[in-house]
């Protein structure tokens, strides 16, 4: 009996089977970059905000501690966002007549609070504690990024779940004495893997990687 295929149509079925192959890795790959790009993450995307509020002039320039608007950040689950009262604290006395800031004053007569846009929004079915962060050592710039050099706030980390897992296998690398927390121009040291592993053991942080940590 006569060969019905060409021999040719070997090497075409091996290329193919091959082809398919790394065509369907070159897929997840893509798959994988697009989850974690900034167009999936919104990170480095600037929300749109009632007042057009800048850290790096409140926060850079003027040197306002992250703690006075953030007022439950050392105790609490939930960071906190500032009373209208808080900003009236400064602007009953400067820049009164300000356009830009009449919202806030409205806000302030109305007793009616601002409506902010959420930069930095976990999913419902995430729960984060910034008070045991904080307390452990885990500096504002580490997962914020430097917000006194942000003009308009955005989020410069992707908040995915495989970068928290990834500080909570080895916090050595990431935490630092916790009464730098808010300095914003902190940096690693040299010997961070040695000093962080110091401060493990010094305030007894754990490396908690079980689901049940943040998916309660």
């Amino acid at each position: 009996m006569s060969q019905i295929f060409h021999p040719s149509f070997n090497t075409l079925s091996r290329a193919s089977i091959f082809g398919a192959v790394f065509f369907v890795a070159g897929a997840v790959l893509l798959a994988g970059a697009i989850a974690r790009s900034a167009y999936m993450t919104d990170a480095y995307v600037v929300r749109e905000q009632p007042v057009p509020f800048s850290h790096k002039h409140h926060v850079g320039d003027i040197g306002l501690d992250c703690r006075y608007c953030h007022t439950s950040v050392e105790t609490g689950s939930f960071a906190g966002i500032p009373p209208t009262k808080t900003c009236m604290n400064c602007h009953s006395q400067i820049w009164q007549d300000s356009e830009m800031l009449e919202p806030v004053r409205a806000s302030y007569r109305n007793d009616k609070p601002l409506t902010w846009t959420r930069v930095h929004d976990l999913p419902d079915y995430v729960f984060f504690d910034h008070g045991i962060h904080v307390k452990k050592g885990v500096g504002c710039s580490t997962c914020h990024g430097r917000v006194d050099q942000m003009p308009l706030m955005w989020k410069e980390k992707s908040l995915l779940m495989e970068w928290c897992v990834d500080c909570h296998r080895d916090p050595a690398r990431y935490v630092r004495e916790p009464s730098k927390v808010f300095d914003m121009e902190w940096a690693p040291p040299r010997d961070q893997a040695s000093a962080g592993k110091k401060l493990v053991a010094d305030n007894k942080i754990r490396s908690l990687t079980s689901c049940s940590t943040c998916h309660r």
